[in-house]
């Protein structure tokens, strides 16, 4: 694969992430441009206001360029909502000639995605999950078999026409051609989840700002994808009515929580709003904080408040304990469980919350561990933690498509074709 450029976006409630990535032959994506800008026209992960979201995406991408010195036409870019939900199907087919062959895998996913569907609804992924060759299953690669009959086992990720069409409008509105939309869950288990964790089952839960993605993966392949519409706008909100603050000041304690809670109020660049000015504040007014039952906002420039953190901590667990449980009877309700073997793996930016996993781990009864990304290499400290699982994990399906862009810029059935033939390669060792 010779040297390309790999853009990704990741169209969050709260934030528009791009990442440009260059990529070399048996290299990791270096990054050489990124930009996290804050989102507008975005609610619980769906376009509402065209104009607003194309300019918030505008100029994510442009200081992106500016930061890499290239400019980029064709991109990635992640899907979510809360009517994004998946399903498992199978196809089957005779087996043309004496062994299987590509043309022989790719009738057999054909067969498996001519299923019936409301007509407002778009299969946007398409995984193939296993082959079963004339009844003998767990085949991850049937190329070159023998056999008369070919089965696969496939999930397929859909979403409302509407959510997918008026995301590819606000992209396309710059210019840019959108190579592939990818749903924010399955991008965040590329980056954060094992190899080992997807054989034994677990449960990826990405908890960002408007929403809280799910991807269960059982023996080493995806079996449920679905989004719910609670995340960490919600616990802002419940902390600005349970302290009466406003909500930029209670985004400010969801923020610095973890510093609070423990008097470590050191000067670093806590979050996106800090300044140098209330750095120095924190600093000075840290000899005066004491170990107790009490937080003094002062130090966040929040004049004449004290607030209990065990009262903190409630609220917050209260609203962690309400996304689990609407989590949990979404995953029950479609036939599974959500306390996989191999525990849940929480990521995203809610998922920094003091104590977080630990709280997790209370309600399924199960191991947990926060996802941190990984697996590209360059510019890589501004999207090091869990709220850039999703557009690390874009930038690792691309370079799994391996796809020349120049030969897939039509969604012909020739590029599906070339598509299932990465993917197997995407298999061998």
């Amino acid at each position: 694969m010779a040297r390309k450029t790999i853009t990704a976006i990741d169209v969050g409630s709260s934030k528009i992430t791009t990442v440009i990535s260059s990529v070399e032959d048996n290299q990791a994506p270096s990054v050489i441009g990124v930009c996290s800008y804050p989102s507008k026209g975005i609610k619980k992960g769906v376009v509402v206001n065209i104009d607003d979201a194309t300019n918030a995406i505008s100029e994510s991408v442009m200081a992106a360029e500016r930061m890499a010195g290239v400019t980029v036409s064709d991109v990635y870019v992640s899907i979510n909502g809360e009517l994004v939900t998946s399903l498992n199907n199978k196809g089957v087919v005779a087996v043309a000639g004496a062994e299987i062959t590509i043309d022989d895998t790719y009738r057999a996913i054909e067969n498996a995605r001519t299923l019936s569907l409301p007509d407002n609804l778009n299969p946007i992924h398409i995984i193939p999950r296993e082959f079963v060759v004339d009844s003998q299953g767990g085949i991850k690669y049937p190329i070159g078999m023998s056999g008369t009959r070919l089965e696969v086992e496939t999930h397929i990720i859909t979403a409302p026409n509407s959510y997918w069409q008026n995301l590819k409008k606000c992209v396309e509105q710059l210019g840019l051609n959108v190579f592939d939309v990818v749903f924010t869950g399955w991008a965040s288990a590329l980056s954060v989840i094992t190899d080992t964790e997807k054989e034994l089952g677990v449960t990826l839960l990405d908890i960002g700002a408007g929403t809280t993605s799910i991807s269960i993966f059982e023996e080493g392949s995806v079996i449920y994808s679905g989004t719910i519409p609670l995340g960490g706008i919600n616990i802002t909100s419940d902390i600005a009515i349970g302290l009466q603050v406003s909500l930029e000041d209670a985004e400010k304690i969801k923020v610095h929580m973890n510093d609070l809670i423990e008097n470590k109020t050191k000067a670093k660049k806590l979050s996106n709003d800090s300044t140098p000015a209330l750095l120095r504040k924190i600093e000075e007014e840290e000899p005066k904080l004491k170990k107790g039952d009490e937080i003094d906002l002062s130090v966040l420039d929040i004049p004449g408040r004290k607030v209990s953190k065990e009262m903190l901590k409630n609220i917050i667990e209260a609203r962690c304990e309400e996304i689990f449980e609407v989590a949990r009877e979404s995953v029950e309700k479609a036939g599974f469980k959500i306390n996989m073997p191999a525990g849940v793996v929480i990521t995203g930016g809610s998922s920094l919350l003091k104590d977080l996993s630990k709280f997790t781990q209370g309600v399924f009864g199960v191991a947990t561990r926060i996802g941190y990304p990984s697996g590209l290499s360059g510019m890589v400290e501004e999207i090091s933690d869990p709220s850039f699982a999703c557009v690390q994990g874009l930038i690792k399906h691309a370079l799994d498509d391996e796809v020349d862009v120049e030969a897939t810029k039509s969604k012909s059935s020739g590029t599906f074709k070339n598509r299932v033939v990465e993917w197997f390669k995407s298999l061998i060792p």
